[in-house]
């Protein structure tokens, strides 16, 4: 499911919001941050925010297509889907009715490493809100037509984002399956037609049991609310909801890369080829990850970015540079190996070596010397306000997002408030020692992604 927007009303107050923010100016941002946890295992993070009448609500499960079943792959979106169809006290697509009609919105999507689901409401639908949440993860309604259905539904969706359109997958879907060599980071997590296709309700009511547990979730709140009335609703309509006995995580590390790998895939639906090229990422929260972070704005992020001055404003190879650290998210919500990864659709004249040639220069140099002060002081610019762009995005989600990721993950949402500070001590010498580490060579994987009408021009 793709997010939605909407508008009126709560653009007003967003505006009111950021207002809000820059009478701060010259202070530390900071994100108020309550953290408990029930007897459960529930994760709960209050976020207070009386600036503008509304609330999020997030609810996170600790399960991402990354750890699907091995034979069941896209099992987790699926699943996501099934979170729709009904619970204990909801019919079929009530629980979207019900938020709509309180004049809200709602979604869902699954990540590398979560499902989430999020409701941002007027603050006096807060309590409908929980209660809804509460009875899906209490027990969701599972039926063979049901299941059928969203099976068709999926499948469906696959071919439309992926099989039947130009550059579909490229790359976010395809990079990670030839970059990573342990195939709980390289399996293809939209899903293998035949293995949506077997999926089963046993495996779905297995799946619930295990995964959709208190005791492997974490509930984020943000906005204009009260907590002690928060929290005794949270105590309310989840305390009673029995744990899980979760499975022992299985191994995702990566092996370290140390030969360059070039792929080659024809699309037969692109006009024109496109190349993509990734790295492999320094373990999440070392000194190493914030330099990385850095060295994203310095080489992708803007069009005073090097990649694209010398991709773009100076050979003219392509008109639009795209990279980033996780294509599904954001460098703060996943939680295992991940590349940073650039991709642009290019000019068919232009040959991929003719591309990498000028990337190598452009990361050589990084790799060779420090940074200059000015290159160095614009990063820092760049990210402080990605940083703050990401926390106050889509009405209150960004903070959830942020929020909940640090909870399941590092049981410390709280560490959405030292983010800054970490990226404060990253220096240009830390940058260049990252940059030779990381951005080398072997360490790459090359996807070129050739026309149809290209592949046969070389035979």
């Amino acid at each position: 499911m793709k997010y939605s927007r909407f508008s009126g009303w709560l653009v007003i107050l967003m505006a009111m919001m950021f207002l809000s923010c820059a009478k701060e100016s010259g202070k530390s941002f900071r994100v108020a941050v309550e953290y408990h946890k029930l007897d459960n295992g529930l994760k709960v993070v209050l976020s207070p925010d009386p600036t503008a009448p509304i609330v999020t609500v997030g609810v996170y499960y600790n399960i991402g297509f990354r750890i699907e079943p091995k034979d069941r792959t896209g099992f987790a979106h699926l699943f996501e889907h099934m979170m729709f169809q009904g619970s204990d006290n909801l019919g079929k697509m009530e629980f979207i009715k019900l938020v709509q009609r309180s004049g809200g919105v709602l979604n869902g999507s699954t990540r590398f490493d979560f499902t989430n689901y999020f409701e941002i409401l007027p603050a006096h639908k807060l309590e409908t809100a929980l209660w809804a949440e509460a009875d899906r993860m209490k027990g969701l309604k599972i039926s063979q037509d049901n299941l059928k259905n969203q099976q068709e539904v999926v499948k469906n969706e696959v071919k439309v984002n992926v099989l039947n359109r130009p550059y579909g997958g490229f790359p976010w879907l395809d990079m990670p399956q030839y970059a990573n060599t342990n195939w709980f980071n390289a399996h293809n997590f939209y899903g293998e037609l035949k293995d949506l296709d077997a999926a089963t309700l046993e495996d779905v009511s297995s799946f619930f049991k295990t995964y959709y547990a208190p005791n492997n979730a974490a509930l984020v709140i943000v906005g204009d609310f009260d907590s002690k009335q928060a929290l005794a609703w949270v105590k309310q309509y989840f305390g009673s909801l029995p744990k899980s006995e979760l499975p022992a995580k299985p191994d995702i590390s990566e092996p370290k890369q140390e030969v360059e790998k070039k792929v080659t895939k024809t699309d037969a639906l692109a006009k024109r080829p496109a190349l993509a090229f990734a790295y492999h990422m320094p373990a999440r929260n070392t000194p190493e990850y914030f330099a990385m972070g850095i060295l994203d704005q310095i080489l992708v992020q803007g069009a005073d970015s090097k990649l694209f001055e010398a991709l773009v404003q100076k050979k003219g190879f392509t008109g639009e540079l795209t990279g980033g650290i996780n294509y599904l998210g954001n460098m703060f919500n996943y939680n295992g190996p991940m590349v940073w990864m650039a991709d642009l659709i290019h000019d068919p004249n232009v040959a991929p070596d003719s591309i990498m040639a000028e990337v190598d220069m452009v990361i050589e140099k990084l790799r060779s010397e420090p940074i200059d002060q000015e290159t160095y002081n614009r990063a820092m610019v760049k990210i402080r306000s990605a940083l703050y762009s990401e926390i106050t995005s889509f009405y209150g989600f960004g903070t959830a997002d942020l929020l909940a990721s640090f909870a399941i993950f590092d049981d410390d949402p709280s560490r959405i408030n030292k983010l800054e500070d970490e990226f404060k001590k990253v220096t240009p010498k830390l940058i260049q020692e990252t940059a030779k580490e990381y951005l080398r060579n072997s360490n790459r994987t090359v996807l070129i992604l050739q026309t149809q009408t290209s592949n046969i021009s070389k035979k």
